[in-house]
């Protein structure tokens, strides 16, 4: 178990992508309610299914398993609340931190969100200058909340 403890913002332009590695996820949810979310994804070419409880400021305990790809595109399919989420994760290291911003396709196309994980809710950190303003606590950007409500119906 790890404590997941999560800051993200939007972007103010995309010369992330110049200096980062990617990798396609594609990620469901088994449940999604506000107390706890239970996802499986498909990371690269890696599987897992995670359970996480409700946040609570930026913190929340995560619990992550590796499971057989196989299984997982199964559960996507069979199982997983719809519509699956579509994106492209971008990894680029700055001042210490990886910052992870996510390019959402399918029901989210056009959403761009970057996330950084930190050790502990008082570590202080620099922004990168594409970061700008910071949506922590707009839950309209939680993965769970994005398929009860995609992105392109917000406008």
């Amino acid at each position: 178990m790890t404590l997941e403890i999560e800051r993200k913002f939007l972007l103010l332009s995309d010369e992330y992508k110049a200096k980062s590695t990617s990798k396609r996820i594609v990620q469901g949810y088994i449940c999604s309610d506000k107390d706890r979310v239970v996802r499986v994804r498909i990371y690269g070419e890696q599987a897992y299914i995670t359970i996480k409880n409700a946040t609570v400021g930026f913190a929340r305990h995560e619990f992550e398993y590796a499971i057989p790809v196989a299984d997982a595109k199964v559960m996507l399919k069979e199982i997983c609340e719809q519509p699956i989420i579509e994106k492209v994760r971008y990894c680029y290291d700055y001042k210490g931190f990886c910052w992870e911003i996510d390019e959402f396709y399918g029901e989210n196309e056009g959403l761009v969100v970057a996330e950084i994980e930190l050790p502990s809710v008082e570590t202080t950190f620099e922004k990168p200058p594409f970061i700008g303003t910071e949506v922590t606590n707009d839950s309209r950007y939680y993965n769970a909340n994005l398929i009860r409500t995609p992105y392109k119906f917000w406008k």
